[in-house]
């Protein structure tokens, strides 16, 4: 499933990201890539959310988001 489709509250693990390649870059050294954790603090209803990764609260637009394939981590 898309990131943007998760719960508030809720652990993900990344599967995999698509977008070009200099965002893509840039996630990756936010810390931003497959197999990391994260978990959804807050989600706006124009499709920007906030997000936690490794300790880092992050904000990610609805573009961004929306190309973030992730499943429930256990």
């Amino acid at each position: 499933m898309i990131l943007f489709d998760g719960n508030i509250d809720s652990n993900y693990i990344v599967e995999e990201v698509n977008v070009i390649e200099n965002i893509s870059r840039r996630l990756e050294a936010l810390g931003i890539n497959e197999g990391t954790s994260i978990k959804i603090l807050n989600k706006k209803k124009q499709g920007a959310m906030i997000i936690k990764v490794r300790g880092t609260r992050l904000a990610l637009g609805k573009s961004i988001v929306n190309r973030i394939i992730v499943k429930e981590a256990k």
